[in-house]
């Protein structure tokens, strides 16, 4: 018998109503637990609506450093991208929310967590294969599985009803999802992929012709793979995040709108705004392009594309990503430098890298006078490198005849 229910809690639609829905169906008491992530205005008086919906307790944690430090660095790290654009925002959040979740459920003797997500979506699985990896006897609470609504516009009317307060109305029935690291809008409105999404609807961004008409220049100091300075002053993970959101967001740089292949096998149409996280990433990229050996970098970009998916699907606290992370990060040992990067509407791009070991020797790679590089060389090693394309084609020519 359930007595005791953890919910992971945001205030939004879903999650209030589930508050209401799990003490009427479940008969428990409702421990809601909302992570400070970065939400920013999103987090004010969400105790006292917790409580007035139903809740017997609220757990309200700042978890920003530590989602910063420990999950969205090593993330960067590993260069993940889903499919080409997706810088993984909403799915790197999952497992430190649920993880937290567990944390309150084992204090509290709770029998069960919950948590607002869709059986449509990917959230569904990072929480679940988080909680079940942490604390495998735990009773997993999905009410979007259970319950007799079908719709957004079904909770709504239900909230309604209730009195309960929502902010999602049917003109704007998107669902959003904002922490330190980006901000996402599905659903609703932007069902229909040919729709331009409406220009009120960004959060974090600048519309391009709102940015500034100059240009901006920042400088970004790395230390193994992380950065640590902005314009030459330190700062905390959490905090440099935010000042790049806000540089970033101000020229108008970081916004994607993508259908990406969700792990349920549902096309879906996700828009994201990503500031900080898009200029950490090209940042980084320009410090590895001169730190980082050719085929170190070739075998990591090789690993990307399953990282990236290990952690969209929700596999964070799997045997198989902690032991990939472990070579990505050994990889990012020698990346100690400084980007240089010039940012205007909408662009960021490098201006500038320098690094103190340095892989790159402008003896080398000059086109004018060396005595480094005998240029002759290249003829064997072409040679050699051509021998099997010779081999082929002789074979292809006697074919022929």
């Amino acid at each position: 018998m359930v007595k005791k229910i953890v919910l992971a809690y945001s205030g939004g639609l879903d999650t209030s109503v589930a508050i209401k829905w799990l003490k009427e169906t479940y008969k428990a008491e409702i421990i809601a637990f909302c992570a400070d992530l970065g939400q920013g205005d999103e987090l004010n008086k969400i105790k006292q609506k917790a409580m007035k919906t139903g809740a017997s307790k609220v757990y309200i944690e700042d978890i920003r450093e530590e989602f910063v430090k420990d999950y969205v660095f090593p993330m960067l790290r590993g260069n993940a991208i889903y499919e080409g654009f997706y810088l993984l925002g909403t799915s790197i959040a999952r497992p430190l929310i649920a993880k937290k979740q567990v944390e309150i459920a084992k204090k509290e003797k709770a029998e069960a967590v919950a948590h607002g997500s869709t059986g449509k979506g990917n959230d569904q699985i990072r929480f679940e294969l988080t909680y079940y990896a942490l604390k495998p006897d735990i009773k997993v609470i999905a009410p979007w599985r259970e319950w007799s609504f079908n719709s957004r516009e079904s909770l709504i009317k239900y909230s309604n009803k209730h009195g309960i307060p929502v902010t999602a109305t049917k003109a704007k029935p998107y669902s959003t999802d904002r922490n330190l690291f980006h901000i996402s809008y599905e659903g609703g409105i932007l069902e229909d992929p040919w729709s331009e999404p409406p220009s009120d609807m960004y959060t974090m961004i600048s519309p391009l012709n709102k940015t500034p008409d100059r240009h901006e220049y920042i400088e970004i100091e790395f230390k193994k793979g992380d950065p640590v300075s902005i314009n030459g002053k330190k700062m905390s993970p959490a905090t440099i995040l935010s000042r790049l959101n806000s540089i970033g967001g101000k020229h108008g740089i970081g916004r994607v709108d993508i259908v990406e292949n969700r792990f349920v096998g549902i096309k879906s149409r996700g828009v994201y705004e990503t500031p900080g996280g898009t200029i950490l990433h090209i940042a980084r990229r320009a410090v590895e392009s001169i730190t980082l050996d050719r085929e170190v970098m070739h075998m990591r970009e090789s690993l990307m594309p399953k990282y990236a998916e290990m952690i969209y699907y929700g596999y964070w606290f799997s045997p198989e990503r902690i032991a990939l992370q472990k070579l990505l990060d050994d990889t990012q040992k020698n990346v100690t430098g400084t980007a240089r990067l010039k940012l205007y509407k909408g662009n960021c791009m490098v201006a500038g890298r320098k690094a103190l070991n340095s892989l790159y020797n402008p003896e080398l790679a000059t086109f004018e006078a060396e005595e480094v590089y005998d240029q002759k060389d290249a003829e064997g090693f072409i040679k050699l490198n051509a021998l099997r394309l010779k081999a082929n084609k002789s074979l292809r020519l006697k074919k022929d005849v």
